[in-house]
C-alpha cells in the first residue's frame, strides 16, 4: 500500500466521520419535528428546516466558552476530544464494501473497536470528575457504572458472531457471511445494538444526562464548541454503533448486486438502524438508573449468553 492509498483511505474515513454524523444530526431534528408536531426545526433557511443543523452550528460557535474555577482545566479542555476521537478510530477498521473497501482490514477487527469504543465512553467520565460540580460528578458516575454493566453483553453478543465465521476479522466475518445466519443470530444483534445505545447514553438509558434530575450530567458545565463536540461525539457513536449492527449481524454489504453496490447496502442499513435509535428517543421513557442496572445483568447478559450457546451448538451440528 502506496503513501497516496494510505492518504486516500485516510481522507475518505476523514469525510465519512464529518459528513455522516451530522446527517445523522439532521435527520434526528426533522424526524423528531415530525413525529412531535414540532415546528421550530422546520422553519430555519425555508425548505423543510435545511438549515437548521448549520444554524445549531453557528449558535455553539457564537457561545463563551467558559471553565469552572475549580475544575481541572486540562483534563476539562481534553474530555471532548476523549469522547470524539476514538469513532474516527473505529471507522478505519468497518468494512463498508467488498474487494478492500475499507480503511484498514484487521485481524482482530473486533477486539479493536470494542476496545476503543470503551474509550470514547471515558470521555464523558472524566468530563463530570474534572468539572468540580456534583451534578457532572454524579452523571460521570452514572456513565462508569453503566459502562461496567453494558461493556459485557456487548462482548458477547459480538463473540457470538465471531464463533460462528470462525474469525475475528470484520472483513472476514462478512467474507463468511450466509443469510440464514440472520434469523438464529437475531437475539444477540438485539442485545448489541441495545447495549451500543446503552454505552451512548442514548434514550432510554439516558439516566446519565437526565435533564429534570441532574441538570445535564457530565456535560452541565460545558459550553460553546466543547458542548458541540460532546454532541457530535454522540452522533458520531451512532453511526459507528449502527455500522457495526449492520456488518456483524445483518450482512454488511450482502445484497442485490453487491459486487457494485455492496457500499450502497452498508450505509442503507446502517442508516435505517440511526433512524431506530432515533425513533427509540421519541417513543420510550427514560429508564431509571436501578432499571437500567436491572435490565443488563437479568435480561441482555443471559440473552447473550444463551446466543453463544446457541451458536455453539450450531457449529456442532452444521461442522
Amino acid at each position: 500500500m502506496d503513501v497516496w492509498e494510505v492518504a486516500l483511505r485516510v481522507g475518505a474515513v476523514l469525510v465519512a466521520f464529518l459528513v455522516l454524523p451530522l446527517l445523522v444530526g439532521q435527520g434526528e431534528h426533522k424526524a423528531m419535528a415530525h413525529m412531535q408536531g414540532r415546528l421550530g426545526p422546520m422553519h430555519a433557511g425555508g425548505f423543510h428546516g435545511w438549515a437548521q443543523l448549520i444554524a445549531d452550528g453557528v449558535k455553539f460557535a457564537q457561545k463563551e466558552d467558559t471553565v469552572p474555577e475549580g475544575a481541572d482545566r486540562r483534563i476539562f479542555r481534553l474530555a471532548p476530544a476523549v469522547a470524539l476521537i476514538p469513532y474516527l478510530v473505529v471507522l478505519i477498521a468497518i468494512p463498508v464494501g467488498p474487494d478492500g473497501f475499507v480503511g484498514q482490514s484487521l485481524d482482530a477487527g473486533i477486539f479493536f473497536v470494542l476496545a476503543v469504543l470503551g474509550i470514547g465512553v471515558l470521555g464523558s467520565l472524566i468530563a463530570g470528575w474534572a468539572s468540580a460540580n456534583k451534578y457532572s460528578l454524579l452523571g460521570g458516575l452514572r456513565t462508569a457504572a453503566q459502562l461496567m454493566a453494558y461493556e459485557l453483553p456487548l462482548l458477547l453478543s459480538a463473540a457470538s458472531v465471531a464463533m460462528a465465521a470462525g474469525t475475528l476479522s470484520l472483513t472476514g466475518i462478512l467474507n463468511e457471511f450466509e443469510w440464514w445466519w440472520v434469523p438464529w443470530q437475531l437475539v444477540g444483534a438485539f442485545v448489541f445494538f441495545t447495549a451500543g445505545l446503552a454505552e451512548l447514553q442514548r434514550p432510554p438509558f439516558d439516566a446519565p444526562i437526565a435533564p429534570e434530575e441532574i441538570i445535564f450530567g457530565a456535560y452541565t458545565e460545558y459550553s460553546g464548541l466543547r458542548f458541540a463536540f460532546f454532541l457530535l461525539a454522540e452522533y458520531a457513536g451512532i453511526v459507528v454503533i449502527s455500522a457495526l449492527t449492520a456488518v456483524l449481524f445483518l450482512g454488511g454489504w450482502h445484497g442485490p448486486f453487491s459486487d457494485q453496490l455492496g457500499w450502497l447496502w452498508t450505509l442503507l442499513k446502517t442508516g435505517a438502524l440511526c433512524f431506530v435509535v432515533i425513533w427509540a428517543r421519541v417513543a420510550w421513557p427514560r429508564l431509571r438508573a436501578d432499571q437500567i442496572q436491572k435490565f443488563a445483568w437479568t435480561v441482555l447478559v443471559p440473552l447473550a449468553l444463551a446466543q453463544i450457546a446457541l451458536t455453539g451448538v450450531i457449529k456442532v451440528v452444521i461442522g
